[in-house]
């Protein structure tokens, strides 16, 4: 249960003053449905209302806050004309600006003859001293309350920034002390404030070094999210190392017949993970192992070994990928080879049905089928295994961890290794795959030629569509990106289908175009067609980002390079230079470039290290936007940035270890502050682990 002390802070945003149901709503938008959620919504920059001038002394486009006299309301005929209320001082006039304006509300607000405090940006319009609708209008008495620095908060339309901001400093204001769940020999050294003055710090800076996310009282909280989600990973880690493994344990017959059907050999980091991989089933806990490579780097062929070693312990794998067309391809690489070693393999996706279904079922349910690929059609009720001992899943952040613990639920004990084609850095590894130990790939495979990258400004589009037309008619097979336009798939599908218009229109029948709106079924179309032949040139939107293979694709044109972040970039050169032919990618943008948009293009012309590409990004684009937040398996952070808090998400990490080797069961008195802090970030998976054993 969550502690009582909680409960005001996950009441309704609705509990707090001036906040309807209405105002929720837009409220719930921005920050969240609890009080708690605006705890986290910190400012990101500050009005500095301490400007007094008199009106002659005031400048044009600063900030004031004035004392003046009200001279007269000059009430418009006509609604669609501005609301004005002439002022002065004893220098000199403004005039007070409204549009849409309820002439009662400003006759109760600004009455004539009296004084009144206003605080707003000061213009120049015909000469006049001018304000339009001014931030604070107060009775000289609450002068001191509006000549402040003020936080400036994220909003969203509709949302007025003062009513906003009395709920935020009213959540802020009424949170609890908390008992502290820092180890204090950290609190110290580190000069942290205890975590409600931390709170309220952060949510009344005085000054822009105030709002850097290395200011003291920010990263006390950032550290308190890293901890909160660093133990609740350490807790499910250990339960899953406390739950009963199996040993499987392989004589190599297989694996050697597989090494002698290989066209190449392996490479040292394939061996080594290899290696890591057969250790790990080889003991009494369940593995649970990331396995990251490059694109291209031979991460198929090392989980074919890892499906080998529970094929010789007479027990069956599985392996599952999120698209069909990922799994077909997998299934293409893994046949040949698996028959060579005499092992049985299956395909099995939404599309088979009937008998050749009921047949695959049978195979799994009474052993005779000792490997089989597929989609999540693997997790659905009706497939049984006779004994599953390995499951694999390819691109985990595609799937829900609840899809990853099914399939292994489909057998007692069963191993997991997870493969990735996104290289993480190591900072975001811990954030996201914490309760995994890793193996990296770091080398391709012997064979594959460096791509050779370029930079063309899209004014010159017209060479670059005649030098696709020229590598076409020599045999070659083109994909060309369409720009991320927004956040919206339908601007994105508009640009595809243009620029497939015109290829078409110069190129006929044989420019195909694939986009994220398309079904599956009719996506995968295209790209069989692309992929056997049919078609030379594909036109895509970024849908074709993670594991399409053709090897006889050897063009890749990415327009307005400068849209993508540098990882998406990454990715989608990765689609070529996958055969022994020489490959291309020509990166289109149009100038002007930020500086940002310099970096990566110029990273990409200089290296082709995932994992260099991912620090990179990681430093340019910071940790929200790396994998894109949602569908990433990333954790949501609110507090904590991981491009800048790396040193102390370690602290975190080596901090969980320690509390779970003290006090396991969080009984003692910091382990119950620890409670309390999962319970506050949402973080209670944890708690929920430890309750169930």
């Amino acid at each position: 249960m969550r502690p009582q002390i909680l409960f005001p802070l996950f009441a309704a945003i609705t509990s707090l003053p001036g906040i309807g149901p209405k105002l929720a709503k837009l409220v719930e938008k921005v920050a969240g449905a609890h009080v708690v959620n605006l705890l986290w919504h910190l400012p990101y920059a500050l009005i500095d209302r301490r400007y007094a001038p008199t009106l002659i002394q005031a400048e044009a486009g600063r900030i004031a806050t004035v004392q003046v006299a009200v001279d007269e309301h000059q009430v418009p005929r006509n609604p669609r004309q501005p609301y004005r209320v002439l002022c002065h001082d004893a220098t000199g006039s403004l005039t007070l600006v409204f549009f849409h304006a309820r002439g009662d509300y400003l006759a109760k607000l600004l009455p004539v003859g009296e004084k009144r405090v206003v605080s707003g940006r000061i213009e120049l319009f015909q000469n006049t001293l001018q304000m339009t609708h001014p931030d604070h209008v107060v009775p000289l008495s609450e002068r001191d309350s509006v000549m402040r620095v003020e936080p400036v908060y994220g909003l969203t339309a509709g949302l007025a920034p003062k009513t906003f901001m009395r709920a935020i400093h009213h959540a802020v204001d009424n949170a609890p002390e908390l008992a502290e769940w820092i180890d204090p020999a950290l609190l110290k050294r580190e000069t942290w404030p205890a975590w409600k003055a931390a709170l309220i710090a952060a949510h009344n800076p005085t000054g822009d070094a105030e709002l850097s996310t290395m200011s003291v009282p920010r990263r006390r909280l950032a550290y308190d999210e890293l901890l909160a989600h660093q133990l609740a990973i350490a807790m499910v880690r250990n339960q899953n190392r406390a739950l009963p493994g199996r040993r499987l344990k392989g004589d190599g017959k297989l694996q050697a017949k597989v090494k002698a059907a290989l066209p190449y050999t392996l490479t040292g980091s394939q061996i080594q993970g290899i290696a890591e991989i057969a250790a790990d089933m080889d003991s009494d806990t369940r593995m649970l192992r990331l396995l990251q490579g490059d694109v291209g780097s031979g991460k198929t062929v090392v989980a074919l070994f890892a499906m080998l070693v529970a094929a010789e312990a007479k027990t069956q794998a599985a392996l599952m990928a999120p698209t069909e067309i990922l799994a077909r391809q997998h299934f293409a690489t893994l046949q040949p080879l698996a028959e060579a070693a005499g092992c049985r393999i299956v395909l099995l996706t939404g599309r088979d049905k009937g008998k050749a279904r009921v047949r695959i079922l049978e195979g799994l349910a009474d052993g005779a089928i000792q490997m089989v690929v597929g989609t999540h059609a693997l997790v659905q009720d009706d497939v049984e295994f006779n004994d599953l001992g390995l499951a694999v899943i390819d691109e985990q952040h595609r799937f829900g961890v609840h899809q990853r613990l099914t399939l292994a639920s489909k057998g007692k004990g069963v191993h997991m290794l997870v493969m990735t084609a996104t290289p993480i850095p190591r900072t975001l590894m811990l954030a996201a795959y914490g309760d995994m130990d890793a193996s990296r790939l770091t080398e391709k495979p012997a064979g594959r030629k460096p791509i050779d990258t370029r930079t063309v400004q899209l004014e010159r589009l017209d060479e670059v569509v005649d030098a696709v037309g020229r590598r076409v008619k020599e045999g070659a097979r083109v994909y060309w990106v369409c720009p991320l336009i927004e956040e919206s798939e339908v601007s994105d599908m508009a640009a595809a289908e243009e620029r497939h218009a015109m290829l078409r229109g110069r190129y006929g029948e044989r420019v195909g175009m694939v986009h994220g709106r398309m079904k599956g079924s009719e996506r995968d179309k295209v790209m069989e067609a692309f992929a056997s032949g049919h078609l030379d040139i594909l036109v895509a939107t970024t849908v074709i980002e993670v594991g399409v293979d053709v090897p006889q694709a050897t063009v890749m044109v990415i327009e307005h390079a400068e849209r993508f972040g540098l990882s998406q970039l990454h990715q989608l050169r990765g689609r070529v230079g996958r055969g022994d032919a020489a490959s291309t990618c020509l990166l289109l943008y149009q100038n002007p470039l930020g500086e940002t948009a310099k970096s990566r293009l110029s990273i990409m012309r200089e290296t082709e290290d995932g994992f260099r590409i991912a620090e990179e990004d990681l430093r340019l684009r910071g940790a929200g936007e790396l994998l894109g937040t949602r569908q990433s398996g990333l954790p949501e952070m609110r507090l904590a940035d991981l491009a800048v808090h790396g040193d102390l998400l370690q602290i975190a990490r080596d901090d969980a270890r320690l509390i779970l080797e003290r006090d396991s069961k969080l009984a003692n008195k910091r382990g119950e502050a620890l409670r309390t802090l999962l319970y506050l970030f949402e973080r209670d998976a944890g708690v929920k682990t430890l309750q169930s054993g």
